[in-house]
């Protein structure tokens, strides 16, 4: 297996539903008032591989240790998706993940897999 880099950036993919939107929405009002990060639209409908509503949090490296316990501690019951931006979005949405709250099936069926010596050929 290669040893490679971390990444410079992450995404942090907050997921609701109808009945969480307002818990989701105050949500996103703390993390943007406490967080030197990009706020991403928040969707309410399904977009790109996510299963349920949600909006991103792009943020550097240099936040890592700081803001993912913060939302470890903070999400309110919701499930949040964190990876990597490695610019190999199959590895970044499938082995280089981190779920905080439950785990839920990614439609990932729009990336092409580009590592060659990864299991599930």
């Amino acid at each position: 297996m290669p040893d490679l880099p971390p990444p410079d950036d992450y995404h942090a993919h907050v997921y609701f539903d109808a009945d969480r939107r307002d818990v989701a929405w105050n949500l996103r009002e703390l993390v943007m008032a406490r967080f030197d990060i990009v706020m991403g639209r928040f969707h309410e409908k399904l977009v790109g591989p996510h299963p349920r509503f949600s909006y991103q949090i792009a943020f550097p490296a240099g936040l890592f240790g700081t803001l993912v316990p913060w939302l470890a501690q903070n999400r309110c019951g919701l499930t949040v998706f964190v990876h990597g931006c490695s610019g190999d979005d199959w590895r970044d949405h499938t082995e280089s993940v981190i779920w905080l709250g439950p785990s839920v099936p990614l439609n990932i069926a729009m990336f092409r897999r580009q590592c060659a010596n990864s299991t599930g050929k």
